[in-house]
C-alpha cells in the first residue's frame, strides 16, 4: 500500500502563528515525512503571503470556498495528492509518530478512513469541574472511547485521516449551519455518516496511539464557553437527526449518555476521597452540560436553522 500522506492544515488567524509553525515544524520531523503539506489560509491574505515567505517547504494555498472550516478542508482535499489526505488543526501538536501510526491501519484494504487521539494542552491547571468526559468540548477526544484500535461511527476533525479516493467519489465537507451566529460545526460527523452509507463495506478507524496535542486557550476553560458549546452540540445533532434519521445521527450518543451518571459519581467519589470539595463541581457540570446538549437538540428539532449546502 502507498503511504503518501498529505497533510491538510487549515488556518485563518495569525493569532495561531506560534502553534501553526510549532505543527508545521513537527511535522517536517515524523518518523513517516508527509508526501506533501497543505496550508490552507480561510480569506486572510496577510497571513498567506506570510506562509509563503517563511515556510517555502509547504504549499500556502487561499481558500476557494465559502469562509469557514469546511470550505477550507475542502479546498485542501483537492488539491491533495497523496493516497491518504490527513487533516490536523492549526493549534495542534503532532507526535513525531503520528502519521506512522495513521497509516498502520490502511494496510486493511476495508478501512477508508483513520482517526487518531487528541489530548488537551491546557493553558493552565485543568478547570476542576472539566471532567475528561467533555474533552469533546475543546475539540480533543474524551473518556468513553476506545482505549485501542477500534471501529467508529465518525472522526474528532483535528486528527483524522481519509483515502484520497474516498473524495473522488463523495460530496466534500459541508457546514451544518449556525445558532447564535456560530458555526454549529459538525461536518466531519456528516461526512463520515455518508461516507459508510456509500461504501457500506468500508470501515472507519480510531487509533488511539496517532496522537496530537490540542491547545486549550483559557477563554475556552470558562463555564460560560462549556454551556454554550455543550447547547451548539445538541443543536447540531438534532440537524444531523433531520439529515440522516435519529437512529444513525444519535447512535454514538446514546451510549456517551448512559455512561454519564458513572461520570458523575466518580466526581463525588473522587472529591471525597481527596477531602476536594471542588472535584465533586464535575457532577454538577455534568448535570448542567448534558441538560444544556438536550436543549440544544430539542430546539433544533422544533425550529429550523439556516444551513449550509
Amino acid at each position: 500500500m502507498s503511504r503518501e500522506i498529505s497533510v491538510v492544515v487549515c488556518t485563518y488567524t495569525a493569532k495561531r502563528w506560534d502553534w501553526l509553525s510549532a505543527g508545521i515544524s513537527a511535522l517536517h520531523s515524523q518518523t513517516l515525512l508527509p508526501h506533501e503539506i497543505l496550508v490552507v489560509v480561510d480569506h486572510e491574505p496577510a497571513l498567506l503571503e506570510r506562509l509563503a515567505g517563511e515556510f517555502p517547504g509547504t504549499v500556502a494555498l487561499p481558500s476557494s470556498g465559502p469562509p469557514g472550516l469546511a470550505g477550507s478542508r475542502n479546498t485542501g482535499a483537492r488539491a491533495a495528492t497523496g493516497s491518504i489526505v490527513a487533516f490536523i488543526d492549526d493549534d495542534a501538536l503532532p507526535e513525531p509518530d503520528w502519521l506512522e501510526r495513521l497509516a498502520e491501519p490502511y494496510e486493511d484494504q476495508e478501512v477508508a478512513a483513520v482517526g487518531g487521539g487528541i489530548a488537551p494542552s491546557w493553558s493552565g491547571a485543568r478547570p476542576a469541574w472539566f471532567l475528561p468526559e467533555f474533552d469533546w468540548v475543546v475539540g480533543c477526544t474524551y473518556r468513553g472511547l476506545p482505549e485501542t484500535r477500534a471501529t467508529v461511527r465518525n472522526l474528532i476533525g483535528a486528527n483524522m485521516s481519509f483515502r484520497r479516493e474516498v473524495f473522488e467519489h463523495l460530496e466534500f465537507f459541508h457546514g451544518l449551519g449556525h445558532a447564535h451566529g456560530r458555526s454549529l460545526g459538525g461536518e466531519e460527523t456528516d461526512f463520515c455518516i455518508r461516507l459508510a452509507e456509500l461504501l457500506p463495506g468500508s470501515r472507519i478507524v480510531y487509533e488511539p496511539r496517532a496522537r496530537v496535542r490540542h491547545h486549550v486557550p483559557p477563554d475556552r476553560t470558562r463555564f460560560s464557553y462549556f454551556m454554550q458549546r455543550c447547547y451548539s452540540e445538541g443543536v447540531s445533532k438534532g440537524v444531523l437527526a433531520r439529515r440522516v434519521g435519529s437512529r444513525t445521527g444519535l447512535a454514538s450518543e446514546r451510549a456517551y449518555v448512559r455512561a454519564i451518571p458513572g461520570a458523575a459519581l466518580r466526581a463525588v467519589s473522587q472529591a471525597v476521597r481527596t477531602r476536594r470539595p471542588a472535584t465533586a463541581l464535575g457532577a454538577v457540570a455534568t448535570v448542567i452540560g448534558v441538560g444544556a446538549a438536550t436543549s440544544g437538540y430539542v430546539v433544533s428539532r422544533l425550529r429550523r436553522l439556516s444551513t449550509i449546502s
